[in-house]
C-alpha cells in the first residue's frame, strides 16, 4: 500500500475519532494526603447498586485519571491502592458523569505502625504489558549510573564486554521518560546518574504505539516525579580508592564523578538543568591463544598482557516546558556532550612459531590448544619453519561529540482527547584513531611494523512524531504517525609507515568511504481498556523502511526497501485481588549500525579485523508470552514463559584473513530460537531483611548457514541475579548482590561463565537529605575468578581463544545530597549517534 494511502487513512480515522458520539465522563485525580504526590497506578472502579462492576482503570503518572461509560443507572466510584485506604463516592447518578476533582488517600491506619518502622514502599509492579521496578531497592547502585541499577534486572544479563541481553538477547529499546533514544544501551545507561533513576520498566511484549526496534523489548527510564511548584536540587560525588590489583598495566585507573541536577517548577514553568562528569576507568589484562591452518602450514601465536579502558564523559543537559493553561503545554531540550574511550591492548606474543604438518597429520586446530594448555609450549612435531617473537603496542580511540535539541508540543481539545506533536534534531561527530605499532622483544627500540587508521563519521538525525488519542466509549484510541530520517557517511583511511622510505602509505585494500541513508515511515492505531476482570490492549504497525548504503570503491549503492506490519496483543486476567494471569505477543524488528554495514575491513588490533556486510538483512522477531503473579502482604512472586523467534540471525564470526590475522565478520547466519522460564520474587523474611531474586533460563538453538555450511547449535544457558538488604541501624543498611551468567554456545563456539559479587553500606543522615555510601565492586579476594570471561571460537582452520580478565576489588566512596522532594527531570538524550559510538 503507498505510503501517502496509509497516511490519508490515519487522517480520516483521527476525524472520524473526534466525531464519535460523546458518553458520560468520569475524570478526577489521586494524590497521597500527607505528602500531595501524585499515585500513579492507583485502582479506579465504577460498580452499579449491586456491586457489580461496570468499568475501571488505573491513574497515570500525574495521578490523573479519566473514562467514558454509559449508563442511565445510579452508580459509586471507589480508588484503592497498596498501603492506603479505600475510597468510597457517594452514590450519584451515572448519566451525569463526575468530576471528582482531587481524592486524597491516607495510609492504612492498620498498616502504620509497620510503614514508619520498616519504611518499606512497594519495589515491583506488574502491570499489563510491563514490569515496574523501584531503583531505590539496589544499594550497590547508588553513586554509579543507570547500568549499575539494570544489572539487577531479573531477566537482565551483562557479560564481561558490557553487552545487556533481556532474556539472552541482545539489541532492546532504551526509553528515557518514555520517549525512545534508540542507543547503544551500554553507552547510553553509563551516561545516567543512578540518583537521577526513579522506576525502570521492563516492556517485554511491547504495543504497537512503541517503536518496534529492538528485539529483546524496551527498557524505560523513568526520572524522579511529583506535581508541586517548588525547587528540586541533587548533587552526588563518588571517589574511587586506589586500585588494589593493577594488573602491571602502565598507567594506574582514576576513578571520580560528579552530577548534578537542578529543577525549578513554578505555575506555568518547569525549568530543569543537569552537569554532569565521570570518570571511569578499568584495568585489567588479556590472556590469548590463536591457531590457523593454511596450506599444510599451522600458525600457532599464544599471547598476553593488557587490556585496559580508560573512559572520560562530561556533558550539560537542559530543558524548559511552558504550560499555558490546563490543557497545552509546549517543551524545548537541548543536550550537549562529549565522550572518549582509550581502549590499551599492549600483548606480548610470546612465541609465534609457523610449522609444516601435512593435512594427513593435521590433528584438528582444538587439538593443539589442548596441547598448548597442558605443556605450556606450541607444537613440537612437524617441520618448523620459522618463529618470532615481539610486543604489540596497540591504542584505539573512539570520540563522540554530540548536540542535540528537541521541542515538543501537546494540547487537550475540548472531548479530552489529546495530540502530542514531537520533534528532535541530532548533530554527531563520530571517530577515533588507531595506532598499531609492532615492536622487536625484548629490543623494544626495533619497530618491525608500524600502521595507523582514523575514520570520521558525521551523523545527522532528524525525528518527528504525531499521537493522538481519545476515548470510544468504554475503550481508549490511539493513533499516530512517525518519520525518522538518518544520514551517516563515513570516510575511513589506512596508512602503512615505509621506513625504507621513511613516509606514510595508503593501504587502498582498508582505506574507503561509506555514506548509509535511512528513511523510515510509520503509522499506528490501537486500542485497550477493560471488560470486568479482563484489562487488554491490541494493536498494528504499518512501517515503509528504506536503506541506501553507497561505497566509494567500487563506486556501489545497495538498497533495501520493505513495508513492514508489527501487530501486537496484551491480556491481563485478574483471578482475585493478589492473583494475575498475563499473556502477550509482539513483532519487533532489530535494525543494523553502519559499523555492521560497512563492508571493507577495519584493524582492531595486531591479530584482529572487523567488517560489516552492505547487504546485511535486519532481524525480525516474534515474541510471545505467558505469566502468573502472586501477591500476599508486602510480598511478590511472578513467573513468566516466553518464546521467542528471530529471522536473519545476525551473528559476528571468524574468518581467516592471513595466517596470523582473523577477521570478524557481521552475517546472518538463519533462524534463532529461545523458550524460556522468567522468574522473580520480592521477599520481606523480617522487618529488617528483604530478599530480591530473580532468574531466566532458556533454551537457545541457532539454526542455518555459514559459509556454505549448515550449522545448528543449541544449549541452555540461565543467568541469577540477587540482592539481599539489612536493616543494621534505623539510617544504616548493607547490601549484597551476586550477578551470575552461565556458559553460553555461540555460532562458532562458547562464551564462558560470568559474575560479579559486590557489597555496598549505606549511612544516611538529616532525615535521608544526606548520605554516604562505600562500594565494594566485583569483590574476589583472590579466591573466586569474579569480572573474568573466555571467549572461544572454533572452525575447521582455526582455532581462537581469549580470556579476559577484568579489574577485581574496586573500592568506592560516595557522597548524596537532596534538597526537596524531587521532580520529573525530562533531559534529553542522544537519538542516533550513541548506537554508533
Amino acid at each position: 500500500m503507498p505510503f501517502h494511502i496509509a497516511t490519508t487513512v490515519l487522517f480520516v480515522c483521527l476525524l472520524y475519532g473526534h466525531s464519535y458520539s460523546q458518553e458520560s465522563t468520569f475524570s478526577g485525580t489521586v494524590l497521597d494526603q500527607a505528602s500531595q504526590e501524585a499515585i500513579e497506578y492507583a485502582s479506579v472502579a465504577l460498580y452499579d447498586m449491586d456491586s457489580a462492576l461496570l468499568t475501571g482503570t488505573v491513574t497515570e503518572l500525574d495521578g490523573s485519571f479519566e473514562f467514558e461509560y454509559n449508563t442511565s443507572e445510579d452508580v459509586f466510584l471507589t480508588v484503592q491502592f497498596m498501603g492506603y485506604g479505600t475510597y468510597s463516592s457517594d452514590i450519584f447518578g451515572g448519566v451525569e458523569g463526575r468530576d471528582f476533582g482531587t481524592i486524597s488517600l491516607s495510609l492504612n491506619t492498620s498498616l502504620l505502625a509497620e510503614v514508619e518502622v520498616t519504611g518499606r514502599e512497594m519495589t515491583t509492579l506488574h502491570k499489563l504489558d510491563k514490569q515496574v521496578f523501584s531503583a531505590g531497592q539496589f544499594e550497590n547502585a547508588r553513586g554509579g549510573t543507570a547500568l549499575d541499577v539494570v544489572r539487577n534486572l531479573p531477566s537482565v544479563s551483562i557479560n564481561a564486554e558490557g553487552e545487556i541481553s533481556v532474556r539472552g538477547a541482545e539489541g532492546f529499546q532504551l526509553m528515557i521518560n518514555g520517549k525512545p533514544v534508540q542507543t547503544s544501551p551500554s553507552v547510553m545507561l553509563s551516561q545516567i546518574a543512578a540518583n537521577a533513576v526513579d522506576d525502570i520498566e521492563i516492556i517485554t511484549a511491547p504495543s504497537a504505539r512503541y517503536d518496534p526496534d529492538g528485539k529483546a523489548g524496551i527498557i524505560n527510564i523513568k526520572t524522579s516525579q511529583t506535581a508541586l511548584d517548588g525547587m528540586f536540587l541533587v548533587a552526588n560525588a563518588q571517589l574511587g580508592l586506589p586500585s588494589i590489583e593493577p594488573y602491571d598495566n602502565a598507567e594506574s585507573a582514576h576513578r571520580y564523578s560528579a552530577d548534578i541536577t537542578f529543577n525549578y517548577k513554578e505555575g506555568k514553568w518547569d525549568l530543569a538543568t543537569g552537569l554532569d562528569y565521570r570518570r571511569n576507568d578499568v584495568s585489567g589484562r588479556r590472556v590469548g591463544y590463536v591457531n590457523t591452518y593454511m596450506g599444510d602450514v599451522l600458525t600457532e601465536f599464544p599471547s598476553y598482557g593488557e587490556r585496559s579502558f580508560d573512559r572520560e564523559n562530561y556533558s550539560a543537559r537542559a530543558s524548559v516546558v511552558y504550560s499555558p493553561d490546563e490543557r497545552q503545554s509546549l517543551g524545548a531540550s537541548f543536550y550537549a556532550g562529549k565522550r572518549t574511550q582509550y581502549r590499551t591492548a599492549d600483548i606480548l606474543y610470546d612465541y609465534q612459531q609457523r610449522t609444516r604438518v601435512s593435512t594427513d597429520q593435521f590433528r584438528g586446530p582444538e587439538a593443539y590448544w589442548d596441547l598448548y594448555n597442558e605443556t605450556g609450549t606450541v607444537y613440537q612435531g612437524g617441520i618448523r619453519i620459522d618463529s618470532l617473537i615481539y610486543f604489540n603496542e596497540n591504542l584505539r580511540v573512539r570520540r563522540g561529540d554530540f548536540l542535540i535539541g528537541s521541542i515538543d508540543y501537546a494540547f487537550q481539545f475540548s472531548d479530552e482527547s489529546n495530540i502530542k506533536i514531537s520533534t528532535l534534531y541530532e548533530r554527531t561527530l563520530l571517530g577515533g584513531p588507531t595506532d598499531n605499532i609492532n615492536l622487536a622483544y625484548p629490543n623494544l627500540t626495533d619497530t618491525l611494523q608500524l600502521q595507523y587508521n582514523d575514520n570520521d563519521n558525521p551523523l545527522d538525525g532528524f525525528r518527528l512524531q504525531i499521537d493522538y488519542d481519545r476515548m470510544l466509549g468504554e475503550i481508549t484510541w490511539e493513533s499516530g504517525y512517525q518519520f525518522r530520517y538518518l544520514h551517516h557517511p563515513g570516510d575511513f583511511i589506512y596508512l602503512d609507515r615505509n621506513f625504507e622510505t621513511d613516509s606514510w602509505e595508503v593501504n587502498p585494500e582498508f582505506t574507503n568511504s561509506i555514506d548509509l541513508t535511512r528513511t523510515i515511515h510509520s503509522v499506528y492505531s490501537q486500542v485497550s481498556g477493560q471488560w470486568g476482570r479482563l484489562s487488554f490492549s491490541g494493536g498494528l504497525r504499518l512501517e515503509y523502511f528504506d536503506r541506501e548504503v553507497g561505497l566509494e570503491v567500487p563506486d556501489t549503492t545497495y538498497l533495501l526497501n520493505q513495508f513492514n506490519l508489527f501487530p501486537s496483543l496484551n491480556l491481563q486476567y485478574e483471578v482475585s485481588e493478589d492473583f494475575f494471569i498475563k499473556l502477550g505477543y509482539s513483532r519487533r524488528i532489530d535494525r543494523t549500525t553502519t559499523f555492521s554495514l560497512t563492508p571493507f575491513p577495519e584493524r582492531e588490533h595486531s591479530e584482529t579485523l572487523e567488517q560489516g556486510d552492505a547487504e546485511l538483512l535486519p532481524e525480525f522477531i516474534n515474541l510471545a508470552e505467558l505469566g502468573v503473579v502472586k501477591n500476599w502482604g508486602d510480598h511478590t512472586v511472578f513467573a513468566t514463559a516466553y518464546w521467542r523467534n528471530v529471522e536473519n540471525v545476525i551473528n559476528r564470526v571468524n574468518t581467516i584473513y592471513n595466517d596470523t590475522i582473523l577477521n570478524r565478520i557481521y552475517t546472518n547466519v538463519g533462524t534463532g530460537r529461545a523458550m524460556g522460564l522468567e522468574a522473580g520474587a520480592t521477599l520481606y523474611p523480617t522487618k529488617w531483611w528483604a530478599v530480591n531474586l530473580g532468574g531466566n533460563v532458556y533454551s537457545y538453538l541457532i539454526e542455518g548457514s555459514l559459509f556454505e555450511e549448515d550449522i545448528k547449535t543449541s544449549n541452555v544457558i540461565y543467568s541469577i541475579n540477587a540482592t539481599t538488604t539489612f536493616d543494621i541501624l534505623p539510617t544504616m543498611t548493607a547490601q549484597l548482590a551476586f550477578n551470575y551468567l552461565s556458559e553460553r554456545v555461540t555460532a562458532q563456539g562458547h562464551d564462558s561463565r560470568f559474575y560479579n559479587p559486590s557489597l555496598t553500606l549505606r549511612k544516611s543522615f538529616w532525615d535521608e537529605k544526606l548520605s554516604v555510601t562505600f562500594q565494594w565492586l566485583n569483590m574476589d579476594m583472590g579466591l573466586l575468578n569474579s569480572n573474568e570471561q573466555r571467549i572461544t571460537t572454533v572452525s575447521d582452520d582455526f582455532f581462537t581463544t581469549t580470556n579476559y580478565i577484568y579489574e577485581v576489588d574496586i573500592l568506592m566512596l560516595g557522597v548524596y545530597y537532596q534538597l526537596n522532594q524531587p521532580s520529573k527531570v525530562n533531559l534529553l538524550k542522544s537519538e542516533f549517534g550513541d548506537q554508533e559510538f
